[in-house]
Parts: C-alpha cells; structure tokens; sequence
C-alpha cells in the first residue's frame, strides 16, 4: 500500500497514579466494532499529531490535556488501511471522562489486561508499556562485587524492575557467577535481568533477554533468539537498524557529558528527540543522567531513562 494512503492516527496512554490505563470499546456502526482500543482518531488536514490527540480526546471523551508526552510510532495495516499511529502518554488532564460517542470505558493494569478482544495493532503496544522508566545498569567493578550486590537487593526491594549486567572487564567466571546471583535475586522480585553482547551468557544463566552492542547490530542478519532483545544506539541509522532487527527496546547514548567519557560528542536533549521522533519501539536516553532527568527524557519521546553510577 503506497505511503500517500496511510492514514495518520493520535492515539493515548491516558495512565493514572495507581499505574492503570484506560481502553475503549469501538462503538456499534463502526468499522471493528466491539473491539477495544487505546482512544484517539484520525488527523485532520495540516494538523499535528499532538493537535488531533488534545482534539479527539476532548471530543470523544470531554477531558482537556495538560500532559501529554511523545511515545512511540506503530504504523500497522488493516486490511482496509494502512495506519500510522502516533502514541501520547497522557499523565494529567481537566475533566471527568464522559463516553460523548456511547463507547464503553475500561481501565486496565499492564500484564493483566481483561477485556477483549484487542485490536490486533496493540499487542506489541502492551508489551512496550509494561517496560519500567528506569533501566539500572550493574557498577560491579567499581562497587566491588558484594557491595553491587547489597545495593541490588535494595534497590529491588524499592521496586527496581530492569537490570542491565555489563561488566566489560570482569573474567568469565566472575561474570557467570555475578550474572547468576543478579537473576536469581531479580526474578525473586518479578524484575527482568538483560545480558550485555553475550547471548550464551544470557541463555546459561536464565536471564531474560541480551543488550546488543552497537558493533553487534550492525553485523546481525537476524534477531537473537532470546526472550527480550535491546540494542546500544548512537544514531538514527543504528535505531532504524534496531527497528528493522526486530528489537524490543533500545538505548540511546550518549546524551550529556559522562564521566567516564570526558569530552566525546554528546547528543544533547534536541538531537536526541529528533532522532526518536517517530520510533515504533520504546528509546531510554543514556549518558550523564540522573533521576531528575526523567521528565526531561519523557518530552523529548524517550519511554524513560537509563542509568549506571545513578542507579546505585
């Protein structure tokens, strides 16, 4: 189908405190009918994506947008089109929702969604919005082994849910074993563990899925056979090619000055916006932040943030 026929699309997060999201069921008369959906409609003409979402939200369901943040970009196609669409994550709004098209309203928990059926283009949606806004990376070497591992065990009991183990310099026998009390202590907490570059690594120990380095990107032919698959950018072409691999998520770096590369080129918060503009998966922005940097990274489209000296 020709790129002139798809039809852009504002879709929305609307995501509360207690961490649920509302869908709504497609309305008699309409085409997909008694399908649920995240809420949101096609763009007028010379409109933009954020205009169409603060229109359609406030015409279907009589809420006016304070806080809205760019996501992601699903383009998904429907045997009677072809969609692009263009996600809000939609933290504050005025107003009581009211459904002004007769559809009905349901808020739902990520992992536990109980309405159905689901248009078929928001399976991949869910799985992106269950990933957690922090993505730790381990300090082993510089901790020390059992300090990192202390330091683990508090942060998962604060609720850490996303662990990257990248330990460049560590023996493989040290890192087999760190690995292994990482995912055993991980998983006791329903927190995933990634492995950094070593899919054999990953599959031994039971993690969850493999951060791929940029060299390794570049020379896949096809998706690692593992649970969860990440990749380290720098670039748009690298994203495109995490994209294109399959990835589930991606990390974008560096975006300020770090401490551990002094004086390489950073990205900045503009650049980097402009590159994830339009990504179908989820961006976390790495490289000289801190936690305060969070709301930051959710304006600029990143899904969160990823640390290492500041996860610890």
């Amino acid at each position: 189908m020709e790129e002139s026929k798809t039809v852009e699309v504002a879709a929305a997060v609307l995501e509360r405190a207690d961490g649920t999201f509302l869908l709504a069921e497609r309305p008699r008369g309409r085409i997909w009918a008694g399908y649920w959906e995240f809420p949101g409609g096609k763009l007028e003409p010379s409109e933009t994506p954020r205009d169409a979402l603060c229109r359609e939200l406030k015409e279907e369901l009589g809420i006016e947008v304070v806080t809205a943040y760019p996501w992601i970009t699903r383009v998904f196609v429907y045997p009677h089109a072809r969609v692009r669409l263009n996600f809000f994550r939609v933290v504050e709004w005025r107003g009581q929702l009211h459904p002004h098209e007769g559809q009905q309203f349901s808020w739902q928990h990520v992992g536990d969604v109980r309405v159905n059926p689901l248009l078929p283009a928001n399976e991949p949606v869910l799985q992106a919005l269950a990933l957690p806004d922090l993505y730790a990376i381990s300090n082993a070497q510089e901790l020390g082994e059992a300090e990192f591992l202390r330091r683990l065990q508090r942060r998962l009991d604060e609720g850490m849910k996303l662990l990257q183990i990248r330990e460049k310099n560590m023996s493989r026998e040290a890192l087999l074993r760190l690995a292994g009390q990482a995912v055993s202590m991980a998983h006791a907490h329903g927190a995933m563990v990634m492995i950094n570059a070593d899919v054999e690594l990953a599959d031994e120990v039971g993690a969850d899925g493999v951060q791929l380095s940029a060299s390794q990107l570049a020379s896949m032919k096809e998706r690692p056979g593992v649970r969860y698959c990440s990749a380290s950018c720098h670039n748009l072409e690298e994203l495109r090619r995490a994209e294109e691999l399959g990835c589930d998520f991606a990390l974008l770096s560096p975006v300020l000055p770090t401490r551990s590369h002094p004086g390489a080129v950073t990205l900045g918060w503009d650049r980097f916006g402009k590159i994830v503009e339009g990504s179908s998966i989820p961006v976390y922005a790495l490289g000289g932040l801190t936690g305060e940097d969070m709301k930051t990274a959710w304006q600029h489209g990143a899904h969160g943030i990823s640390l290492l000296r500041g996860a610890w």
